[in-house]
């Protein structure tokens, strides 16, 4: 009920009629004023946009992608139907400012919304209402729109333009996310922060499409969202190199394996995990010693680990003798 009277009482103050919420806003609809990227990689043709805002969960509302189309960002009084249905315009062969003039005609609160969509080709299009929430403004770049609104002040935009140009030498990942940095670092949402997410897809459809969201991270609930975003995609690199490590075993490269499991725990050294299965890797490839080097502090600091070894051999992924297993599984 409160949330219904601070709805009703921002559009009135947006001067819309009492009735506009029946047109404007509907209870699946969430207010995420925020401020958001969409970009291109030209190098690679990866899709990205990323968002930050002081709404729960914020990722579930602004973030749209699909690979080879193209990703949308529908935000201010959101209306979430403008991503797929967005998508669903590019893919069929409309262009990114098509598609945008196509979802605003048909929508009375036009004037209330921001969105941004950007094709697999770099054509970007972005429109920011004439009554979104002060201080809303957006800007458009080679291959990349940014966008804000509720912002504190206005020179949001501008900020992330400048930190995402500005930044051409990291992957798009990192660079999208320089450009929220930057947001945040000369004001950011007026009312503070909660939540934020990245969303990249590739830039052409692979036959596996189940492999074409390359990342999808999102901080739901966070006193400072976006350093916590960072610190998922650099768990994600690690994992990156752990799945990299496990190709190179399976190709019988075990000095590349090493490397990798190796890049995967300098970056995470307190992650048990990758420890734990790059000694396993170890030992099933005969370098038992070293597999118990690794495995000695595991055990001790969390025994349960011990428990799940003794279960590997049955499934096929511990292919030590029995004297072997012996060894591990009393290891002091």
């Amino acid at each position: 009920m409160l949330k219904n009277h601070f709805i009703l009482g921002l559009l009135l103050l947006l001067g819309l009629p009492r009735l506009a919420p029946a047109q404007v806003y509907a209870a699946t609809d969430p207010l995420a004023h925020t401020f958001s990227i969409v970009a291109r990689d030209p190098a690679t043709g990866d899709l990205a946009v990323a968002v930050q805002s002081h709404w729960f969960s914020v990722g579930t509302a602004v973030s749209w992608g699909e690979a080879g189309v193209g990703v949308v960002a529908t935000q201010s009084f959101t209306n979430k139907s403008f991503g797929p249905r967005g998508l669903a315009l590019l893919k069929s062969g409309k262009t990114a400012q098509q598609a945008l003039d196509e979802l605003l005609s048909t929508d009375d609160g036009r004037d209330v919304r921001q969105v941004s969509i950007l094709d697999s080709k770099g054509n970007v299009a972005t429109h920011t209402g004439k009554k979104c929430v002060d201080m809303a403004g957006h800007r458009l770049g080679a291959q990349f729109s940014v966008q804000a609104n509720m912002m504190l002040n206005n020179t949001v935009w501008d900020a992330m333009a400048k930190a995402y140009e500005q930044n051409g030498k990291l992957p798009l990942p990192e660079r999208v996310l320089a450009a929220l940095d930057a947001a945040q670092a000369v004001g950011g949402d007026v009312r503070g922060r909660q939540s934020a997410a990245l969303l990249v897809v590739r830039g052409q459809a692979s036959p596996a499409p189940w492999d074409d969201r390359l990342i999808d991270l999102r901080v739901e609930d966070s006193a400072a969202p976006l350093p916590e975003l960072r610190r998922l995609l650099q768990l994600h690199r690690a994992y990156e190199h752990m799945n990299a490590g496990d190709l190179a075993v399976e190709k019988n490269d075990m000095a590349r394996a090493v490397q990798e499991y190796q890049a995967a725990e300098k970056m995470f050294p307190q992650n048990l995990e990758m420890k734990y299965w790059h000694a396993i890797t170890l030992a099933n490839k005969q370098q038992l010693p070293a597999a118990l080097e690794l495995l000695r502090p595991i055990f001790q600091q969390e025994p349960n680990w011990r428990v799940l070894t003794a279960r590997l051999p049955k499934v096929g992924l511990l292919t030590v003798s029995a004297a072997e297993l012996r060894q591990i599984l009393t290891l002091k």
